[in-house]
């Protein structure tokens, strides 16, 4: 059920199974609103974040892109692929450039092409990317705004430049443990008790960024699939609905932990945020040097490719110690 509910989804347009009660959210910015809650984002709010800064630190917190990359190939996810389009020798036996061949031995030249798939590597998905009853974030329909080329609404080249408080909640820190449970659903106590030990407080606007530690798995792609912890509904909608948290993040493959909960009448984690509230997400983040360094608050940056009409686009924040 998991996989066909998925692959219908990843249009944007999936349905809720059963009979639900769940429907789209409508923006309070409005009926043109295409970012949900980066709304938030203000010049001054930036400003304040930034001013903040207390050192020239800076934590990368995405991976690397590599042939071979995890992927979800059995939902026909297609594979990242990379190829050289010019070398060295090539160019000189080709002469492409009508220069001959004493020129392009000279100077050399290396050129390569990538395919993948958007939601690949460190990325941010987009409002569109899942929805309920044929619909997305603020009530934009497929059938009026979904075109061969993308979406016309909530197109990832609407993602503005991302610039707030970060928060990090080291759930395995908090368990103790090296590896969590295989599909250990990290609820809203875990989240209050990391917390708690961290001595971090969340703000209205903040950006929260969930450790599961399934990042020092990435390089070993079936490991980093095989059964991987995830947070579940109940505590996004504590994070969501109770702390007004702007954006959220992990370091695993989907952000929620898989099957769902609820067998009879479920709506992922995926649909609530994104359809429901309007809060994107990033996901496969590498979370490491920030939690071994124990740096739980900081200016978080980013900004994604601007793909127009896309579900999802690669980042790649960093975030500063602040003080």
């Amino acid at each position: 059920m998991i996989i066909s509910y998925l692959l219908t989804c990843q249009a944007g347009i999936g349905l809720a199974q059963g009979n639900s009660s769940e429907e789209v959210g409508i923006s309070p910015w409005g009926p043109e609103d295409e970012i949900g809650t980066l709304n938030l984002i203000t010049e001054q709010s930036r400003l304040e974040i930034l001013s903040r800064i207390s050192s020239g630190k800076t934590y990368d917190l995405s991976v690397e892109y590599f042939v071979g990359m995890p992927s979800f190939h059995a939902l026909g996810d297609p594979a990242y692929q990379f190829w050289m389009t010019h070398t060295p020798k090539g160019t000189v036996i080709d002469n492409p450039n009508g220069l001959g061949e004493s020129m392009n031995s000279k100077v050399s030249y290396t050129g390569d092409a990538i395919s993948m798939y958007t939601h690949m590597g460190t990325h941010i998905d987009a409002l569109n990317h899942f929805g309920l009853n044929g619909k997305i974030w603020n009530s934009y329909s497929a059938e009026e705004y979904l075109g061969d080329k993308g979406w016309k609404k909530t197109g990832a080249e609407t993602i503005p430049p991302i610039i707030a408080r970060g928060i990090l909640i080291d759930i395995l820190a908090l368990k103790q443990v090296d590896q969590l449970p295989e599909n250990y659903r990290i609820n809203s106590s875990d989240l209050k008790q990391a917390l708690a030990k961290q001595k971090i407080k969340l703000q209205k606007g903040d950006i929260v960024l969930i450790r599961t530690g399934q990042a020092r798995h990435y390089e070993q792609a079936d490991r980093y699939l095989d059964k991987y912890p995830g947070i579940n509904l109940d505590a996004v909608k504590w994070l969501v609905e109770d702390q007004e948290i702007m954006l959220l993040g992990a370091d695993n493959l989907s952000f929620e932990a898989f099957p769902p909960e609820r067998e009879d009448n479920w709506v992922p984690v995926h649909t609530y945020l994104l359809a429901e509230k309007g809060v994107m997400f990033l996901e496969q983040m590498n979370l490491e040097d920030l939690a071994k360094d124990k740096i739980y608050e900081f200016a978080f940056i980013g900004t994604s490719l601007k793909l127009r009409g896309a579900s999802a686009a690669p980042i790649r924040p960093i975030a500063i110690p602040i003080k």
